[in-house]
Order: C-alpha cells, then sequence, then structure tokens
C-alpha cells in the first residue's frame, strides 16, 4: 500500500467502501480459522481411522461443525483434504487364500436375487491373510449380508477348518441361528469339509456357495475384507500373533461400531443390524458384464461401501 494513500481512497478505486474492506478480511480470517480447525478434527479421526473415505469422515464431523456453525459441502472437504495430502492412497489387493480343488462336495448358490428385510437371514463367509514377522496368520470372518455386521470372527495361524469353524461358532453362539438363515462362502476347502459342512447342517443353516470362481458371488464379504485390511491397517506386518490378534480386536470394534457404510443408509452396521426394511444404498453402480452378472441381487459393482 502506498504510504501517502488512503485506504478509503484505495478501496474507492475499486468499488467498495473502508468497512467492506475489514469486514471482507476478517470473513478471509475467519474462513482460514474454520479450515484449521476442520484439518484439525479430521487429523483426529483419521487417527482412529486410518484409511476412511473422505465422505465418512465428513458424516462423522458433522455434528460437530454443525455445533460450532461451520458449514462444508463434500466437494470442499475433499479439497481440503487433497491440497493438504489427506486423502486416501488405495493399495494393490493381495493374492487370495482359497483353494476349490478338492474332492468334498461343494453346495450350489441359493442367494441369486434373495431380497433381505433384516438381519438373521443371510451370512456371508471369507478369510483373508495377515503378514507377521513370524509369518502369515489367517482372519475367518462372517459378516450379516443385511447390516454388513461381522458377527463372528477367528484368527488362526494355519489354513486349517478351525479357524472358519471357531468363527462359525461365535456367529451362532451371538447371533443365534433364525429360521431359513443361509450361509453363503467360497468353494474353499475349509467351508466344504465335513466338519465345518456338519456343524452347519446340525445347526439348521442351508448351506450357499459360489459356483464360478467369481469374486462377485461374494462381493460382500470380500469388501468388507478390503475395508479392515485398507481402512484399519491389517495390511501392515506385525510382530507375532499376538500384536495382530489386537489390532483385529480394535478393527473390528470399529468397523462394528464406528464407520458408516455406504450400502446401509450411512449407518454404522451395529445401528443396521437392528433395524427392519429395506435399507436405502448410497454407493454408485456400475453395470456389469453380463458374464459377471451372478450373486447376491445387486448385480452391481460396489465402487466404495
Amino acid at each position: 500500500m502506498y504510504p501517502d494513500t488512503s485506504k478509503t481512497i484505495l478501496c474507492g478505486l475499486f468499488g467498495y467502501s473502508r468497512q467492506a474492506w475489514y469486514e471482507n478480511k476478517n470473513r478471509q480470517s475467519h474462513s482460514q480459522m474454520q479450515e484449521v480447525f476442520l484439518l484439525k478434527l479430521a487429523k483426529q479421526l483419521r487417527s482412529e481411522h486410518k484409511r476412511m473415505g473422505a465422505e465418512k469422515l465428513l458424516l462423522l464431523l458433522s455434528d460437530t461443525l454443525q455445533e460450532h456453525q461451520i458449514k462444508c459441502g463434500r466437494d470442499k472437504f475433499y479439497d481440503i483434504l487433497g491440497a493438504h495430502g489427506l486423502l486416501v492412497k488405495h493399495r494393490k489387493r493381495g493374492p487370495k487364500t482359497t483353494n476349490s480343488n478338492h474332492f468334498y462336495r461343494k453346495f450350489p448358490n441359493l442367494i441369486r436375487d434373495i431380497q433381505l428385510s433384516s438381519a438373521g437371514k443371510l451370512w456371508v463367509s471369507d478369510i483373508t491373510y495377515i503378514r507377521t514377522e513370524m509369518g502369515f496368520v489367517y482372519l475367518s470372518l462372517i459378516t450379516d449380508a443385511y447390516s454388513k455386521k461381522i458377527v463372528g470372527w477367528s484368527l488362526w495361524p494355519d489354513l486349517t477348518s478351525e479357524g472358519a469353524l471357531n468363527a462359525l461358532k461365535m456367529a451362532i453362539s451371538i447371533e443365534g441361528v433364525k429360521q431359513g438363515l443361509i450361509h453363503h462362502s467360497d468353494r474353499g476347502i475349509q467351508y466344504c469339509c465335513n466338519d465345518y459342512v456338519n456343524y452347519l447342517k446340525g445347526s439348521k443353516i442351508n448351506i450357499s456357495m459360489t459356483e464360478k470362481g467369481d469374486p462377485y458371488e461374494n462381493a460382500i464379504a470380500e469388501r468388507i475384507n478390503g475395508i479392515l485390511k485398507h481402512e484399519y491397517d491389517l495390511v501392515d506386518t506385525f510382530t507375532d500373533y499376538y500384536s495382530t490378534l489386537e489390532a483385529v480386536k480394535t478393527a473390528i470394534n470399529k468397523y462394528n461400531n464406528q464407520r458408516p457404510h455406504r450400502s446401509v443408509n450411512m449407518l454404522v452396521p451395529s445401528k443396521a443390524h437392528q433395524m427392519t426394511g429395506q435399507l436405502e444404498k448410497h454407493w454408485k453402480k456400475k453395470q456389469l458384464p453380463l458374464s459377471k452378472k451372478s450373486g447376491v441381487s445387486q448385480k452391481d459393482v460396489m465402487t466404495n461401501q
């Protein structure tokens, strides 16, 4: 600013009053302070959910922002996180753990075009690996397909059927077995072996399996694995089995009770588990090729749950 020229004259040259200049300066300062506050909140939340998507972070922050009368839309929030290097970078998927080359019976797919209106009607199962400095350990999960809540799990040191069976027993112990319940899985030997099949039959649970080795036939279970590994750091290498076990407990608790889920009306799974009726889906859908149309009723790719 020129030393011999007043703010009033300079503001007048641009069609503003002196008061308007100060008000604009104050608004800019206030906006910058709000952005700093917003970033602080986002970083605190990201420390708990390190790979959660920006839209879900904003949803979890919405109440706090409203209390402080801060307005921030999705696009603005993306821009702020992007400008500070806080957007999540996706990682490549690891190898699969399914071995379907065995002599055990493989059951048909019972869940094509199935419509769910409550929890306890369909459980989906899968196994994923986690690295430790001592070698691999294997996480078996059972998820309720309606609510996306993990209802049973087991961390096991090998790929024998004990881990998968322990997860099933946990789910039955906690949830019980409703009439007509279907258990859906891939055709891996852990799910086809006599011990697992006999336990399902003894518990009066209907058995359903993928038929063509297509991941879309078990898309929900595959997606839950990805969320736990890439949003809650289970893709990391842990010291040993026990440190991995603690990390798994923490990840599942956060997933079930804190993480909003696109396919259950942006509810957390534990809340969705209590609901009935059709839950609105908020994920974008992409039509699959005809060769891929199999599995659950939504014959679409879930781009981000």
